[in-house]
């Protein structure tokens, strides 16, 4: 491998991300506005991806549970990826299709929001929670790429879409990561205004 290859990752990911600030910048204060309202009463946030996106549901709530920037109180949010033996058990008694939308018929509540990752648009056990979760009157924000595939088609109004416009899943997966910080920074803001950092 050449220092070019590797100068090419940061060059397609540095003009994606600056290309999908324009286009992402109003879905994300809608997501943070969903969020934060839900949180204001006493709602929670469940979120679900697979492989890199299982990875960054846990991330997302080791921020909002412990802290992003600045100390405040811990804020509910369970990352649906975690729990091994409900994985398995689901995935294995019934099918792994299953894994999330069982989770999110166990404590989902209406009121609540779904945070749902799939960077194809096509994961079937993410598209599934999200079916449940709009039958439980719960807010859902899904971030997708690809156009959004089957997911963008299943989203009403009342959702929001964060579509990142690329095919390459890598990437998309990294303007995932920013726009969760942004949400993250976003809800503190709400919380308690201002830019200070910690």
């Amino acid at each position: 491998m050449n220092n070019q290859r590797i100068v090419s990752h940061f060059q397609e990911s540095a003009e994606l991300n600056v290309h999908a600030a324009a286009v992402l910048a109003q879905p994300i204060e809608q997501a943070i506005e969903l969020m934060f309202t839900a949180l204001s009463n006493g709602n929670k946030i469940l979120a679900c991806g697979n492989g890199g996106s299982a990875a960054v549901c846990q991330h997302f709530a080791a921020q909002l549970v412990g802290r992003f920037e600045r100390e405040r109180l811990p804020l509910p949010v369970l990352a649906l990826t975690t729990d091994t033996s409900i994985l398995t058990a689901v995935g294995n008694d019934y099918s792994h299709q299953e894994i999330f939308s069982k989770q999110v018929q166990a404590f989902g509540q209406a009121g609540d929001i779904l945070l749902a990752f799939s960077p194809s648009g096509n994961c079937a056990n993410v598209l599934a929670a999200i079916e449940v979760a709009q039958e439980r009157d719960m807010g859902v924000v899904a971030l997708t790429g690809n156009n959004g595939g089957a997911i963008g088609k299943k989203l009403s109004d009342a959702d929001v879409h964060i579509c990142v416009p690329h095919d390459r899943n890598a990437r998309i997966q990294e303007v995932h990561l920013v726009t969760l910080h942004c949400i993250c920074d976003g809800i503190d803001v709400a919380l308690f205004g201002g830019d200070v950092y910690e």
